[in-house]
């Protein structure tokens, strides 16, 4: 065919420039009004159309993003919508800035990379220059518009925001958190989950924690939401389970491996961290999430590792060079399946590998031109194994100097850590894998938590989390000190103090136990947690009036709670061994009676109810609550022979 060589020039910005996608260079550019130059055909170009050719190249890179309720200004789902295009998407695509993929080839392999070869990129080009031909439509089978309802299809359970947050028109970025509360009866494992954080266009990223602690990673008083990006995540620090629930533009949901699924438990609370950008107008976002479930529990047990060094960040203005590192020794093997580096708009270069016990050195990810604008999780094609003894390190590249185009100051100024986008973070997540079988994440974060702490024994978050993770491990005495710590460096936290009670109650100090429920609950009156636990902390010191009065207490909170019914009964139930002596049976009757009140469902306090009324001679009495027991339970053997034994009595 004939070749022609003329040259094509073409605007380069194409439309009002969107902070997502141009950036930089390209924004400027766009802003400026410059031209660029998109040379002609290839000496080797073939005849081209959009049906077979172009159309699953757009669909695959450009349309997950530019369609109706994402993050792309335009869309790109039709034939006419890449033809108008189709000069500035040669312009994007040949200097590299489209599709964006951050991370440099060969310093990890990554599933799913959205990284255009060479000859897809010639083929745009030469495809334009062709004059965009469509070609047969019937072709185009694959290139259909993506479905803008539920990826996954039809979910199993869906939960929507009680309310919209009204984002102003202007001022600095919007930190919120939407608090959702899925009504599930019973532990439900979920397969996937897909985010709608609202109006992409004004959502930089989410993450989606799980608030197992009932208000935990909340203040008390907001139910429906809250401001604030740093969640002081106060529960055990192996939930959500080693998985990034993570929401970002152009993201796909992600299905879990078999064996992979994550817990939900009755009560739980999911928090959507929400980091916003204002438009220039006034708007509301009101984010859905989608959850699909599994009858496959968990066989599987990753745990997130985080590499950071945020005390260290401290950039003096002008500064084009400044440095962050972390380094950790790994106590065992893993297998590393995705990696989630972070920082703010300073950032440069950011790398992380391991160096290996053989002095080898394997790379983990190496991004040479961050742009926060297009982070994102990266999941490896295939795992990568990490030996016992590997040192996994971060270092991470700032520029404050007047030459970095993303500097949020004008001119620089001096920028500390913290979570505002004119502060600076230097964050590396690990997806982890522990090799072995069974849960193996406690000794690993054991290890994690106290690397921490060795760079910052203040750490209040550091101290309170190891001390939940030796409680678990059964080391109650050495969680007993770093709860301690976590309470002397923040008094006014009630779950630190709630936690450090049951870390006392373990080793047999009940009276300190209940003395650190008592101030939990000063500070925090709304704590079920802390008061069911100052309940059973009373009973054990035979305090049993002050008892009931908290376990009443906790009921009158949760009226409606099964479950909680039932480990209030399990605490009640055997305190008949309480009393001994003839003339404290009246006394276990008034208590029987009262925890029946409370409990009324219990076979097992029945039964003891019954032994008390007959210990004090009211037989009648006593047969009822022996047949209310076995009513209950038929094969409450207890029952059985308490009941047998007072017809026996009668003959």
């Amino acid at each position: 065919m004939a070749v022609d060589r003329r040259a094509h020039v073409v605007p380069g910005g194409g439309g009002q420039a969107d902070g997502r996608i141009l950036k930089g260079d390209m924004a400027s550019l766009a802003r400026c009004g410059a031209w660029i130059l998109v040379l002609g055909l290839t000496a080797d170009a073939r005849d081209l159309t959009c049906s077979r050719d172009i159309a699953p190249i757009v669909r695959l890179h450009c349309a997950p993003c530019h369609r109706e309720g994402e993050a792309g200004p335009f869309p790109l789902q039709t034939y006419a919508d890449v033809r108008k295009r189709g000069p500035q998407i040669v312009a994007v695509t040949r200097s590299g800035y489209m599709p964006p993929w951050l991370p440099q080839h060969g310093y990890g392999e990554f599933a799913g990379e959205r990284r255009l070869t060479a000859e897809q990129i010639r083929d745009i080009a030469d495809w334009v220059s062709q004059g965009g031909p469509q070609g047969n439509a019937e072709e185009a089978a694959d290139a259909t518009p993506l479905s803008t309802r539920w990826q996954l299809g039809t979910p199993d359970l869906v939960l929507e925001a009680a309310s919209a947050l009204s984002v102003p028109a202007s001022g600095p970025d919007v930190y919120w958190n939407f608090v959702f509360r899925p009504a599930v009866p019973k532990t439900r494992w979920v397969r996937a989950l897909e985010i709608r954080p609202g109006d992409r266009r004004l959502v930089h990223h989410a993450n989606l924690p799980i608030d197992r602690g009932a208000a935990n990673l909340r203040p008390a008083d907001a139910a429906q939401g809250f401001p604030g990006m740093d969640l002081t995540i106060l529960r055990s620090p192996f939930d959500p389970d080693g998985h990034f629930l993570f929401w970002k533009p152009g993201g796909t949901p992600r299905v879990e491996p078999d064996g992979f699924a994550w817990r939900l438990d009755q009560g739980d609370e999911l928090v959507l961290n929400t980091h916003l950008h204002p438009s220039g107008k006034p708007e509301e976002v009101r984010p859905q999430v989608a959850l699909y479930f599994t009858n496959q529990p968990a066989t599987q047990f990753p745990l997130l590792l985080q590499l950071e060094n945020d005390r260290k960040i401290d950039i003096p203005a002008g500064e084009s060079y400044f440095v962050v590192t972390d380094d950790f020794r790994l106590p065992l093997e893993v297998s590393v399946l995705a990696v989630y580096p972070h920082a703010h708009y300073l950032g440069k270069l950011l790398e992380a590998w391991a160096t290996l016990p053989d002095g080898s050195r394997k790379w983990l990810i190496r991004i040479p031109a961050w742009d926060p604008n297009w982070q994102g999780v990266y999941s490896y094609r295939e795992p990568v194994v990490l030996p016992k003894g590997s040192v996994i390190s971060m270092r991470y590249h700032y520029d404050n100097s007047a030459g970095n185009v993303r500097n949020p100051n004008h001119p620089p100024k001096r920028v500390l850590s913290g979570n505002q986008s004119v502060d600076e973070m230097g964050h590396l997540w690990l997806q982890v894998l522990p090799t072995g079988s069974g849960d193996r994440r406690r000794e690993l974060q054991q290890a994690l938590l106290q690397h921490r702490l060795d760079k910052d024994p203040t750490d209040f978050t550091a101290n309170f989390n190891l001390g939940a993770v030796m409680l678990s491990r059964l080391n109650a005495a050495g969680a007993v000190s770093k709860l301690a710590a976590a309470v002397r460096i923040q008094p006014e936290r009630a779950e630190a103090r709630n936690m450090l009670g049951m870390a006392l109650a373990s080793v047999g100090r009940t009276v300190e136990a209940i003395e650190q429920y008592e101030l939990a609950l000063q500070g925090r009156p709304d704590f079920p947690g802390a008061r069911f636990n100052l309940a059973n902390a009373l009973t054990r010191a035979e305090r049993f009036e002050a008892a009931l009065a908290e376990y009443r207490k906790v009921l009158a909170g949760a009226p409606a709670d099964g479950a909680l019914r039932n480990r209030v009964a399990g605490v009640l139930a055997p305190r008949a061994e309480q009393f001994s002596a003839q003339e404290k049976w009246a006394g276990a009757v008034a208590f029987y009676a009262e925890s029946a009140g409370i409990t009324p469902n219990d076979a097992r306090l029945r039964n003891d109810f019954g032994v008390a009324l007959w210990r004090l001679g009211k037989r009648t009495e006593a047969l009822e609550q022996f047949d209310r027991a076995l009513a209950l339970d038929p094969d409450d053997k207890a029952a059985q022979e308490n009941r047998a034994a007072f017809k026996g009595a009668r003959r």
